[in-house]
């Protein structure tokens, strides 16, 4: 299957809860907060980067070896001059010149060999790196998922990845490259003249005390401009998917200013970096600049006293000159390796979040499931709920429930009363608090994970589907079915509709299936849930985007399904509360109610005024498709 993300044993479908609103967005470190030493966040690198060490070492040499050849060209220009040109004989100036030419080559062609050594194994790392973190994304629990934005996490996956691979193949091994070459320069400055050499080595003492000053300063803004990043992939992801509404309320160009002005928050920031960066490079060219002029004028007095030939003069600021790439690339690769080191604290900080719904260490033996579901004293709580209006922090208080094997139980509550995050605990897309849910008597919590979802399938109300095709997007349900479970699968959902397709089976239906109308997506959602006939089928209101007659036809469907499957559902119409033999009235987080449609129409008020109200609002649609059929 291709363009499928999700593995069997994880969730795929969106959350049914609304992220809580905080002081400071999850994935921001605010200004104020510690910050970690840019060499032990680039240090947690290595793990990855192990593999390609042995090609990012042979790189670094052979970048030494070829900046090795371009210092050699002052010392063989010198040998020019003192020599052949001194003593006027030309005839000696063809090995001299052979020199130049084959260390040139040399040179070039030790360069072209670096890049070809450090290239192919950093990208193996980048891809590893990005593997591990979209698997761990598929394996942090939907609360994760709940409060972190897409548009965080794409940055994290994409543009940070592609700034430690640059890193990797460029900054480090220059890092090294630059340091060496500094210092056997300084060794051929002092061989050529230790008055003048020294002048030039002194220059290391300033550019250590201010890369020092820059660093703190900014590390802080490189964070900042990568949160920024992720903040602006965000609007852009959201204007995208909702790109109908906006258009339908004429809010595009709202979401726009709010795109402009976090577009301008991260220029202001990138020039905050580009000043700092600008002051740095300011005094590095400075510096060498001061620190030559002085040298040629001591330079000229010794030449003029005899003390120094004009050939090592020469020399002298030939291999200083050929030490500017060096320091100037000071503040580049210190900017290179804060933006890589905040890059690195990002994506660590989701791959350390905790995995809070796992497989035990040693899970149940599972027998063929007979689909009997307890819930006992069923609690649940967002972990950052807090109490409001008088009103408890559980949104689950104490369920107690047990499903037959083979029946099906209508859950029926008011809005609000905990109906959908029920449904999201039978399979731990999140675990209770409190209490236990038991299939065929074994805790899920003790059973594998993936062996957990076979089992027990789920229709949400709001169904996600995938940029795949029809046959793709049904059989995540159950990858090893055949064309012949799709079609029954799409039988038992009414989505005949899917042969009206250019491609039928194969007809890709777009990113979130917005090519489709509502109902067409609810209903492969549902021909997806029960595609893998599992032994629980829970189905939050399915049929919630269908006519009153399609309905009608997925209902009689559904009953040849739900005879051989223990089944709940959520739901809000009289008509789909027919399908259970029992039904449950869940209020305020609790089951106050239990029994057949026609018990609790008759002796509980409260089932007889919510089903009401709700019958009310399906008879005035009913009306006006009857209208429009008419």
């Amino acid at each position: 299957m291709s363009n499928i993300p999700p593995a069997p044993d994880q969730s795929v479908e969106s959350s049914t809860r609304e992220p809580s609103s905080a002081p400071e967005q999850v994935g921001h470190r605010s200004a104020g907060s510690a910050q970690t030493p840019t060499v032990a966040s680039l240090r947690r690198l290595l793990p990855y980067a192990r593999p390609a060490l042995p090609s990012l070492a042979a790189s670094t040499v052979v970048a030494i070896v070829a900046t090795l050849c371009g210092l050699s060209f002052p010392l063989v220009i010198a040998w020019i001059i003192d020599g052949p040109i001194a003593r006027r004989n030309l005839s000696q100036l063809w090995g001299p010149a052979l020199l130049l030419v084959v260390l040139g080559v040399t040179e070039a062609a030790l360069f072209w060999l670096r890049r070809v050594l450090a290239t192919r194994p950093t990208m193996r790392v980048e891809a590893t790196m990005r593997a591990d973190l979209y698997e761990r994304l598929q394996r942090l629990p939907v609360s994760f998922h709940d409060r972190w934005p897409a548009g965080q996490l794409m940055s994290r996956a994409v543009s940070d990845l592609s700034t430690i691979r640059r890193f990797l193949v460029f900054g480090v091994v220059f890092l090294v490259v630059n340091l060496v070459t500094f210092i056997v320069g300084v060794g051929i400055l002092l061989f050529l003249s230790v008055k003048l050499g020294l002048i030039v080595a002194a220059l290391a003492i300033p550019l250590v005390l201010l890369s020092f000053q820059y660093e703190s300063r900014y590390q802080i803004l490189a964070r900042r401009s990568q949160d920024q990043v992720g903040d602006l992939a965000t609007v852009v992801e959201e204007s995208v998917l909702g790109v109908r509404i906006l258009k339908a309320f004429g809010r595009s160009a709202h979401l726009g200013r709010t795109f402009r002005t976090q577009a301008g928050e991260l220029r202001d920031t990138e020039m905050s970096k580009a000043k700092v960066v600008s002051v740095l490079w300011a005094v590095i060219i400075a510096l060498p600049e001061i620190a030559l002029g002085v040298a040629l004028i001591l330079g000229i007095r010794d030449v003029a006293a005899g003390s120094l030939s004009a050939g090592a003069l020469v020399a002298f600021f030939g291999t200083a000159m050929g030490l500017r790439w060096p320091i100037d690339s000071i503040g580049w690769l210190l900017a290179i390796a804060n933006d890589t080191a905040a890059a690195s604290e990002r994506y660590f900080e989701v791959m350390d979040s905790p995995l809070t719904v796992v497989s035990p260490d040693s899970p149940t033996a599972a027998a063929p499931s007979r689909g009997h579901l307890v819930m006992s004293d069923v609690r649940f709580a967002f972990a950052d709920a807090r109490p409001r209006l008088g009103r408890p922090a559980e949104l689950l208080r104490g369920i107690d429930l047990e499903l037959q094997p083979g029946e099906t139980v209508a859950v029926v509550g008011a809005t609000g009363s905990g109906k959908t995050t029920l449904t999201s605990l039978i399979n731990r897309l999140y675990d209770v608090t409190g209490g236990s849910i038991r299939l065929d008597g074994v805790d899920i919590r003790e059973l594998d994970l993936a062996t957990l979802r076979e089992s027990v399938s789920v229709a949400f109300e709001e169904p996600t589907l995938f940029s795949a095709s029809v046959r793709e997007n049904v059989l995540l349900g159950s990858p090893d079915g055949s064309d012949e479970d799709v079609r029954a699968a799409l039988d038992v959902a009414q989505a005949d509709f899917v042969d009206d397709l250019p491609w039928g089976l194969d007809t890709r239906i777009g990113e979130q299936g917005l090519s489709l109308s509502g109902g067409q997506r609810q209903r492969l959602a549902l021909a997806r849930a029960v595609v893998g006939r599992p032994a629980v089928l829970v189905m939050d209101d399915p049929l919630s985007a269908l006519d009153i007659h399609t309905e009608a036809q997925v209902e009689r469907a559904l009953r040849s399904v739900l005879s051989s499957t223990t089944a709940l559902l959520v739901a809000h119409r009289a008509s789909t509360v027919m399908l259970a033999d029992r039904v449950a009235l869940l209020e305020d987080g609790r089951i106050t109610a239990t029994g057949t449609h026609s018990e609790l129409m008759a002796t509980v008020p409260a089932y007889r005024d919510l089903l009401a109200s709700r019958e009310d609002q399906v008879a005035g649609v009913r009306r006006l498709e009857d209208g429009v059929h008419a």
